[in-house]
């Protein structure tokens, strides 16, 4: 394949924004591309990863434009290109990108998206923790100064903040924030770990990883980014935010308290949800109950009925409020990824 010359504006603009030189030592480090509807932006992406990057997976998610093409004319040798038959959405593509990785055991794997939001300037300060071995997958942080919040548009910046509190809730990683953002970058021998075709196949993909990271208690730690806009268009609906994540983040919530505090462990947590839940329910139901049989004489409710339906509900409240303290003070700190080699040593730890 012949590559492309690239005009003289992509070119310009390419070397504006050209990334630090990376030092991965003997790291072999990777880009997942999921790509759909991109045409017009693929190409600088692709230019923009730092040559230090050995391997750049685009997996062309059965874009109705001309991106595989695009992808195929740059004849970069770095870039394998995966062909989706049938649209999966952005995890769908994740989870053909993240097998591809583990089949070429490579040691890190990046994600960036192909509408170029995602500035590969970052990449250091993103490789940085993973090469040192201090977290297990590295993720972004739009939130991390005023001027940044200021850049972004009001109606993700509201959006984003509602849906930070469920996500932390859900995933246990209360130390992270902007959860919506996925340029991350994480450790194959993590991936390794997941069932990749549980991940969620369209836009729940952020959330739902997390949350398969938080029943494996991997470290996930944020690097302050600023956030960039500029003429790509969203696919993610308010619609779609506020009616699937809710139930969806809810029934991550449950499985992470089963296997986290009853399959893999059993702490002081989990006596607070054991006995807070069924208090908090008795508590609801016997004021229900009360509401629906009794008399409206004007006459004030007994001491007893006050206390039996207020009691349970204080004290249960009580008991989860302190399952979610624990619950903070429990957010993974020891990396379950074993260190990497660096420069010099023979071979790559996995």
């Amino acid at each position: 394949m012949r590559p492309v010359t690239p005009t003289a504006n992509a070119t310009a603009a390419t070397e504006a924004r050209a990334p630090a030189p990376l030092e991965l030592g003997s790291a072999r480090v990777g880009v997942v591309v999921p790509a759909y509807k991109v045409a017009a932006h693929i190409e600088q992406v692709i230019r923009g990863v730092p040559r230090a990057i050995t391997s750049i997976i685009v997996v062309e998610d059965k874009s109705p434009d001309d991106t595989a093409a695009i992808v195929e004319r740059l004849g970069d040798p770095r870039v394998t290109l995966i062909r989706h038959a049938v649209n999966q959405g952005v995890g769908g593509a994740m989870a053909s990108g993240f097998a591809e990785a583990l089949r070429q055991e490579l040691d890190i794997v990046v994600k960036m998206d192909g509408d170029d939001q995602m500035d590969p300037a970052h990449l250091p300060a993103i490789l940085a923790p993973l090469l040192a071995g201090e977290a297990d997958m590295v993720k972004c942080n739009r939130y991390s100064s005023l001027k940044s919040l200021q850049q972004m548009p009001f109606v993700r910046l509201v959006g984003n903040a509602g849906l930070t509190f469920l996500v932390k809730l859900a995933s246990g990683y209360w130390n992270t924030f902007d959860p919506a953002n996925g340029y991350v970058a994480i450790r194959t021998s993590v991936l390794e770990k997941i069932e990749l075709s549980r991940l969620p196949k369209r836009y729940f993909f952020e959330s739902g990883f997390l949350i398969e990271l938080g029943i494996l208690r991997a470290v996930v730690r944020d690097v302050p980014i600023r956030a960039r806009y500029g003429d790509e268009v969203s696919n993610l609906s308010i619609t779609k935010v506020l009616f699937e994540f809710p139930p969806r983040l809810l029934w991550g919530f449950v499985r992470r308290l089963f296997w986290r505090y009853f399959v893999h462990d059993f702490t002081a947590l989990s006596v607070f949800v054991l006995c807070g839940v069924p208090l908090l329910l008795f508590g609801v139901f016997r004021y229900g109950w009360y509401l629906a049989h009794r008399v409206d004489d004007g006459t004030t409710a007994p001491a007893g009925d006050v206390m039996a339906v207020a009691l349970p509900i204080i004290l249960g409240v009580q008991f989860l409020l302190q399952a979610i303290v624990l619950d903070v003070s429990l957010v993974p700190r020891n990396p379950i990824s074993s260190p990497l080699t660096r420069a010099g040593s023979s071979g790559s730890a996995r």
